[in-house]
């Protein structure tokens, strides 16, 4: 019960800094998203590298490594979640935080796509009725906007993207993201490098922007080392649940604090999107209760 506990209180942390990081974002809205970019390959792997050798966990960088195969599998994943950083940058900086936080509501509902197609997961009823949602939601913003919402349908397709390369990895997320920005870091490292060659690059010019430049690394590890912790003592249900803090402060910041507009279509569209999630996650619970009670029937029966 104590571990479980600690587990909620570990997801609820790292979801709530993942959530409220649009407001860090935006104190840098004076630094191109690239750059920003830049900064967060590089100081995540200094941060993830010093965790690692923290915890004498460093040689397991070369099992990660080891092969051509999880070499590409590590590069696809890396551009994914740059991409899906990049985005969420890019968004925030320009007043485009609703639909980033949209792009991670729908992200659990383009992850039952993915499933369907690359592993042959099946969809319950409930599931089925959620996605149909979802997909009414983006004809809605479609026609309203006039285009697709593409930054929030790229931010859900990359992150999806992202989770099913990562379930053919055998080593542990701390690691296989420290492989990920270390594979980035001489890319990243380069644009710096050509930035500061020409009249670009703002590191070293102001003490409070290279300051916050640097927290960029530890704002993107310790989430995910929480996280980690979480996912290793607490339900997947419970995961599922809880994730939704993180869109969900991400819209709140966007519409009450940087006040971008949020009219009667967005809320038809977000109105359709929580429904969606709301079916979603009761198919989730219900799939983990009858999960545990066949668990609990085999347990408790030595001839099964």
């Amino acid at each position: 019960m104590q571990s479980a506990r600690a587990g909620v209180f570990a997801m609820v942390a790292s979801c709530t800094i993942w959530g409220l990081s649009p407001l860090y974002y935006k104190m840098l809205s004076q630094v191109p998203p690239l750059e920003v970019l830049a900064h967060r390959t590089l100081w995540s792997a200094a941060f993830f590298v010093a965790v690692l050798l923290v915890q004498g966990r460093l040689e397991r960088l070369g099992s990660a490594l080891d092969t051509a195969r999880s070499v590409v599998i590590l590069a696809f994943a890396a551009l994914m979640i740059s991409t899906n950083w990049f985005l969420f940058i890019f968004s925030v900086q320009n007043g485009h935080t609703t639909e980033a936080s949209l792009g991670y509501y729908v992200y659990p509902l383009v992850a039952v796509l993915l499933g369907m197609i690359a592993f042959g997961e099946r969809l319950g009823s409930l599931q089925a009725c959620a996605v149909g949602l979802a997909a009414v939601a983006v004809l809605i913003l479609s026609v309203a906007l006039g285009t697709p919402p593409w930054v929030s349908l790229i931010i859900a397709l990359s992150f999806g993207l992202y989770s099913v390369v990562k379930k053919s990895l055998t080593v542990g997320p701390v690691v296989s993201v420290t492989a990920e920005v270390l594979l980035l870091s001489p890319l990243a490292a380069g644009w710096l490098w050509h930035l500061h060659q020409g009249s670009g690059g703002v590191f070293g010019d102001d003490a409070a922007t290279s300051a916050l430049l640097m927290i960029s690394g530890p704002l993107t590890a310790i989430p995910l080392i929480l996280f980690s912790y979480a996912s290793q003592r607490v339900t997947m249900a419970t995961v599922g649940l809880v994730q939704y803090l993180n869109p969900t402060l991400q819209f709140l910041c966007a519409v009450l604090v940087f006040g971008e507009p949020f009219g009667p279509v967005d809320a038809v569209a977000f109105g359709l999107i929580w429904t969606a999630l709301a079916l979603y996650s009761g198919a989730s619970l219900r799939q983990d209760r009858l999960r545990r009670r066949a668990s609990s029937t085999a347990l408790a029966d030595p001839s099964l």
